[in-house]
């Protein structure tokens, strides 16, 4: 299990590790104080994706770091896309202003007429006062509740996202995770194949949303199997260091006991399970690493970091992912920007060298 995860095949579908990009080495996402290359591992989750973005523009601003490749999933999915499709258009300028264009497109108080947002309301309940966790309890269905399938996501991604353009990059991968709903599969799509209905069907919440169909079959939110998927940053990639944005708690202190307090931490748990699995195994094939057991030439020997929504996120219950006030937005945003500020000045110049995350520690 874990030797397929950091393996890579060549050509000749012999398992083998791919040359490493070295530290000063330029390409990706960069701007011109690049100097260290990683790749990017973003959470979904909702409305929280807001703090990804505080997160992205806080790292784009730096300018120090290189991004080769993205991997993301549901709101994860959406900013690694909406940042790239901005780079393409005006640099590092361009990646943090279609971040807060997006943003302001999606919020309840921008971008909906008074017309379309009282019909959304009505169909999906308010997002702000959370009466649609009340339509969740009675097992209504989305083709029942929300037959025209309203998305005003899909609105803005259709506005901003040029998928011919993000399609022909060759800057930076992208790498989107989705559920198949037949097989309870992961599937990630990559740059090179993607529409607005990958990114839909990576941030599709079952209960919210209808389905989405590629090629006639069914996916929903990417959150559920891959949150993010971080396998591809193994086969697809030179770099060894991997960036997490994490904005799902690993841990809460404290036992839930009303319903709402306990379909939230489900939420949580279930939005998380998958990463964890992944971060086991490769804490696992570290330490045979260490041990003299895999040789680091044959085995990728990652270099993990986590800028993390604990301690910032955890006021948040899982239920105002569902939130889309701008105010609400710019909230999270600023807290993105001050986490991932400290994390740089903590942590940069560890990438490339070591691990700043201590698995052992940080796995429950």
């Amino acid at each position: 299990m874990a030797k397929a995860m950091v393996h890579h095949r060549n050509q000749d579908g012999v398992m083998t590790r791919r040359a490493r990009r070295q530290v000063g080495e330029p390409g990706g996402l960069a701007g011109p104080r690049a100097q260290k290359t990683v790749s990017v591992a973003l959470q979904g989750g909702g409305a929280h994706g807001a703090f990804t973005w505080g997160v992205l523009d806080a790292l784009l601003e730096d300018g120090r770091l290189s991004i080769e490749a993205i991997t993301g999933a549901s709101a994860g999915a959406i900013n690694a896309v909406v940042m790239v499709e901005g780079w393409l258009e005006d640099g590092i300028d361009g990646a943090r202003s279609q971040l807060e264009t997006y943003w302001r497109r999606v919020s309840m108080d921008v971008s909906l007429s008074l017309a379309r947002r009282g019909l959304l309301s009505r169909t999906l309940g308010s997002w702000s006062n959370q009466r649609w966790m009340k339509v969740i309890a009675h097992s209504l269905s989305p083709y029942e509740t929300n037959p025209l399938n309203i998305n005003p996501v899909r609105d803005a991604i259709d506005a901003l996202i040029d998928f011919d353009r993000v399609r022909a990059c060759t800057d930076v991968d992208i790498f989107i995770s989705a559920t198949n709903v037949w097989t309870g599969r992961v599937a990630i799509f990559k740059r090179d194949e993607l529409t607005a209905d990958h990114l839909m069907a990576s941030a599709c919440l079952p209960k919210v949303f209808q389905a989405v169909e590629i090629g006639g079959v069914p996916y929903w939110d990417g959150g559920y199997m891959g949150n993010p998927a971080l396998f591809p940053l193994f086969y697809e990639t030179r770099t060894d260091d991997i960036l997490l944005v994490q904005i799902n708690p690993i841990e809460r202190r404290q036992t839930p006991r009303t319903a709402r307090e306990i379909r939230n931490r489900l939420n949580e748990i279930t939005s998380n399970s998958n990463l964890l699995r992944e971060l086991r195994a490769i804490a696992f094939v570290k330490r045979l690493i260490e041990e003299g057991e895999l040789s680091p030439d044959e085995y990728k020997d990652v270099h993990l970091h986590r800028i993390d929504g604990s301690g910032v996120l955890d006021d948040y219950e899982a239920s105002s992912r569902l939130k889309a006030e701008w105010d609400f937005f710019v909230q999270l945003r600023d807290a993105g920007r001050r986490t991932a500020r400290s994390w740089l000045a903590a942590h940069y110049r560890a990438i490339g060298i070591r691990s700043t995350l201590d698995l052992r520690s940080a796995l429950p």
